[in-house]
């Protein structure tokens, strides 16, 4: 039993760590909650990109790109820090009427704030680290989860293509197992399991597309091949990897 213990806080911590990592490049300032009493809080900000908004064309425009980060993220970002001030507040307080509303509202900002941290660093300009296929080990195992990088592509850009309303497409390492999988999320939170997590993602709500592509998510989607950022894909899925002991 005490085994069993310290591997599973071993490998919590590890991929609690390693989860940090692929989603969350961003600065964060412990700050002490507004109200005494509710404990500490962290202030989310926005990660700056790894390339200009202009980066990603023709493939991605300039101006989607712009308002999907400056405006959209900054929001996640934004609600975010709202929700779990008023989160300390509640707690100083013991006063919980609004609880399920602010879980939820938690759920869904910092499901948005990890996703788009992580969709950022998974693009890269297209010739100049974005497109192509993988290679090594992560080319190797999506051979062996999938029975060939077509089938994966397949499978990843169907169900990216059938997410219904907004959400993502995602490629998740399953560390139970050391599996990967493609998963779909409604909006920021839904479907979401708890032995995974996601290595590579497309955002296909309308915000990430609808100026170019209008309402053809498909060539959004096959367009996007062409930004994807195989090698942090591939670290993504070392790091996971490694802290799960796999």
């Amino acid at each position: 039993m005490e085994n069993s213990r310290r591997d599973f806080l071993k490998i919590a911590g590890g991929v609690a760590a390693a989860s940090a990592a692929i989603g969350a490049p961003v600065t964060t300032i412990n700050v002490a909650a507004a109200a005494t009493g509710g404990g500490e809080r962290t202030t989310h900000t926005l990660p700056s990109l790894p390339y200009a908004y202009d980066a990603l064309e023709p493939y991605i425009d300039a101006q989607t790109m712009e308002l999907h980060h400056s405006a959209h993220h900054q929001g996640y970002v934004n609600g975010l820090n709202n929700t779990e001030e008023a989160l300390a507040e509640a707690r100083a307080n013991n006063d919980f009427e609004l609880v399920q509303h602010y879980s939820r509202q938690a759920a869904f900002h910092g499901g948005g704030h990890w996703l788009h941290s992580m969709f950022w660093q998974v693009m890269a300009p297209p010739g100049n680290g974005g497109g192509g296929e993988p290679s090594g080990a992560l080319a190797s195992k999506i051979e062996e989860d999938f029975g060939s990088f077509e089938n994966f592509r397949a499978h990843f850009s169907a169900a990216a293509g059938a997410v219904e309303g907004g959400g993502w497409g995602l490629l998740h390492y399953r560390f139970t197992d050391d599996r990967l999988l493609v998963l779909q999320a409604e909006s920021q939170h839904k479907f979401s399991p708890w032995d995974s997590i996601p290595i590579l993602g497309v955002d296909v709500w309308e915000h990430a597309y609808y100026l170019n592509y209008q309402n053809r998510r498909g060539a959004y989607i096959e367009n996007w091949w062409n930004v994807v950022n195989w090698s942090q894909v591939a670290d993504n899925f070392r790091m996971l990897r490694e802290a799960a002991g796999n």
